[in-house]
């Protein structure tokens, strides 16, 4: 087909990779990468081709190729003010029916405006189809969202905040297939402006109080470097059926399945608007680093994407099949009016 290109790992020939291309109408282009372990197994459908300016599936033959013990996980990356929340709003339903997803996880805490998320926000993303939002550095930016902090079980703190932090450090959640999933949220040290403890023992607590409860279990490591990223994806690999970075708001292109079954990406991306600076005005980022006086930095509003991963895993072990890089354009443009 064109715009396909297939190649098998000479090392692994159980790893199989496709990428599929397309270009919107607005000229934006939606990339697809798929990474598979699933040997002997035609892995259920790829994105083929973009109508609409969004991505379509081609079912697999038969309907889903997996067997039925399987889960399919949807995890997108910061969400970034209106522009970021418009796109999901847009994208993520069709991707729940097209592509059966069975639980959809979601960084949001900059959805308010670029900085932190607000307890209508968060009901808009539930509406949208968002399951669970991990949070970040930003989590207490807007002072409205600490008293739903203490009773939601859909949002989590980084588990490696102090114990007098407000908010859940887990959350099990019952996806569309009746499975329980868990997601665990940590935030990185090093450039970061927190005062975090150490990520590696807050995954360790938390698993343990975690137990048996859930077999499919996704970490949001939110931070800036690249090497606490990795270093957590092989501390946590094959405990954990996912391990994906947030924060750098760039999309990396290094997803892949561990040896013991963990998913892995460096960064998802951001979901927000690509015609910026990590989704801020470029005109005003630029005038501060030329002329080294501070500008305000408002949401910017062009080239509006959803990106993160698209994974199946195995409800019986826990362990991820296969991971799949998706970076869709907002088929629509971002209506005027206010961040609400």
């Amino acid at each position: 087909e064109p715009g396909v290109r297939a190649a098998r790992s000479a090392d692994n020939p159980t790893l199989a990779r496709g990428a599929r291309t397309g270009t919107s109408p607005r000229g934006a282009t939606a990339t697809v990468l798929e990474h598979t372990n699933c040997a002997g197994r035609r892995p259920r459908a790829v994105a083929s081709g973009l109508q609409d300016a969004i991505l379509k599936c081609r079912p697999a033959a038969g309907g889903r190729a997996l067997e039925s013990d399987f889960m399919r996980l949807l995890v997108i990356g910061d969400i970034v003010g209106k522009p970021g929340k418009h796109a999901c709003s847009q994208i993520i339903p069709r991707l729940i029916g097209e592509r059966e997803i069975d639980c959809v996880i979601a960084n949001a805490e900059n959805a308010a405006a670029g900085t932190g998320l607000t307890p209508p926000m968060f009901a808009k993303l539930r509406h949208y189809g968002v399951d669970v939002c991990t949070m970040g550095d930003h989590i207490y930016k807007r002072r409205e969202i600490l008293a739903l902090l203490e009773k939601t079980d859909r949002i989590v703190k980084p588990a490696n905040l102090a114990p007098e932090a407000v908010g859940p450090e887990l959350a099990v959640v019952t996806a569309r297939n009746g499975r329980p999933v868990a997601v665990i949220s940590l935030l990185g040290r090093t450039f970061m402006n927190s005062r975090a403890d150490c990520p590696y023992h807050a995954a360790d607590r938390v698993l343990a109080q975690l137990g048996d409860a859930a077999k499919i279990i996704v970490v949001d490591m939110h931070a800036e470097t690249t090497s606490e990223k990795v270093a957590l994806g092989w501390y946590l690999d094959g405990r954990v059926t996912a391990v994906v970075g947030t924060h750098t708001h760039v999309q990396t292109a290094d997803e892949r399945i561990l040896p013991r079954g963990t998913a892995y990406i460096t960064d998802l991306g951001m979901t927000g608007p690509y015609d910026s600076v990590l989704g801020r005005d470029k005109d005003a980022v630029i005038k501060s680093l030329v002329t080294s006086i501070p500008h305000p930095y408002s949401v910017a509003n062009n080239d509006t994407r959803l990106c993160g991963v698209i994974i199946d895993a195995d409800d019986n072990t826990g362990q991820a099949r296969r991971i799949e890089r998706v970076n869709i354009p907002d088929p629509q443009p971002v209506p005027p009016g206010g961040d609400e």
